[in-house]
C-alpha cells in the first residue's frame, strides 16, 4: 500500500489519469483470456488493445517468473532453485505465480494468459486453481494462421538493431534494400526469422497446443480467429468476440 507521502510526491495529471482510468474500469465486465498463436500471428499486436479495453493484467509467465525470483517471493526462491541446477520449473510452481499475481489490484477486472498452459497438464491445474477461487476461464482466443503465411510475415522481417526499427520486405519495405531509412545504417535479420528456425517452433507449438486447444474446446470457450487479416480487422473480431 502507497504511503499518503508516496502519493503526494506523484504528479496530479497521473493521479487523475489513474483514478478516471479505474472509474473507466469499474463498468467492464470481469474476462479472464488465454491468447493461443504461434510465433508471427499478431498475439503481440492485440494483447495491449485488449488489455487496455478491458482493464485486464497482462500475464506472460516468462517474465512473471523473472519478477518473483528477483522479488525472492517464496515461490520465486523455489523457482530460482530448479533453474540454478538446470531443470524446468514445476507446472504447481507456475501455477502459484499465477495465483499471486491474479490477486493484485491490477488483475481485478481479469487477466491476459500469454505463453501459458502450453500442455493439457498445465491447463488442468490452472483450472484446478481458479475453480478455487469459485472462477474459470472465460475465453480462449485462437490466433489461427495458415503455416504458409506465418512463413512469409517472418522470414521477411528486417531489424534496424539499435532503434528497433522493423522492417519487411513485402509489407513494410524500407526506402533502400537492407538499408534503415533514418540513420542509412544497415538492417540485421534476427537469427530466430530464418525458415529453419520457424519451422521447427511451428513444429513445437502444433504438437503442445494443438490438444490445449481441444481441451478447452470440450468447454465451448475458445474463439477461431481469422488472424491472416489486417490487424484493424482481427481487433475488430476480438471485440465482437469479447463483447457476446
Amino acid at each position: 500500500m502507497a504511503s499518503s507521502m508516496d502519493l503526494a510526491d506523484v504528479p496530479s495529471v497521473d493521479l487523475m489519469t489513474e483514478l478516471l482510468r479505474r472509474m473507466k474500469c469499474a463498468n467492464k465486465p470481469d474476462k479472464r483470456l488465454i491468447l493461443i498463436g504461434p510465433p508471427g500471428s499478431g498475439k503481440g499486436t492485440q494483447s495491449p488493445i485488449i488489455k487496455d479495453d478491458y482493464c485486464l493484467c497482462h500475464l506472460a509467465t516468462g517474465d512473471m517468473l523473472r519478477a518473483a525470483v528477483a522479488a525472492k517471493t517464496p515461490l520465486g526462491i523455489k523457482a530460482k532453485e530448479a533453474m540454478d541446477k538446470g531443470e524446468l520449473v514445476s507446472d504447481d510452481l507456475v501455477v502459484g505465480i499465477i495465483d499471486e499475481a491474479i490477486k493484485k489490484p491490477s488483475c481485478q477486472k481479469g487477466f491476459i494468459l500469454d505463453g501459458f498452459p502450453r500442455t493439457v497438464v498445465q491447463a488442468e491445474k490452472l483450472d484446478e486453481m481458479l475453480g478455487k477461487q469459485g472462477t474459470k476461464i472465460d475465453k480462449v482466443l485462437n490466433f489461427a494462421v495458415d503455416d504458409s503465411i506465418l512463413e512469409e510475415r517472418i522470414t521477411g522481417r528486417w531489424v534496424h538493431p539499435s532503434s528497433g526499427r522493423t522492417y519487411h520486405t513485402k509489407f513494410a519495405p524500407p526506402k533502400v534494400s537492407g538499408v534503415d531509412d533514418v540513420t542509412g545504417e544497415p538492417l540485421i535479420q534476427r537469427k530466430d526469422d530464418t525458415a529453419a528456425v520457424l519451422k521447427s517452433r511451428l513444429e513445437a507449438f502444433h504438437r503442445q497446443t494443438e490438444p490445449v486447444i481441444d481441451y478447452y474446446s470440450k468447454k465451448g470457450v475458445v474463439a477461431e480467429l481469422h488472424a491472416e487479416k489486417p490487424a484493424k480487422e482481427v481487433t475488430a473480431e476480438v471485440q465482437k468476440v469479447l463483447s457476446s
